[in-house]
């Protein structure tokens, strides 16, 4: 999946940008209060987006 595509998705859903790392974009869900990195590479692989929305309680894209 592309990754401007899953930013898409995370936003949608209510997760905001909390912070930039050095190799990561941190998204946390204030709902929850969990924050996840996401990488930024140009591809993501699928495996890794369904952890990224498990892990921040929003539904798969």
């Amino acid at each position: 999946m592309k990754r401007k595509d899953l930013v898409r998705h995370l936003i949608s859903k209510g997760c905001v940008l909390n912070r930039e790392g050095g190799k990561y974009s941190v998204f946390l869900n204030p709902v929850s209060n969990k924050e996840v990195p996401v990488t930024r590479h140009n591809e993501i692989a699928d495996f890794t987006v369904r952890k990224i929305c498990r892990d921040l309680g929003v539904d798969q894209p």
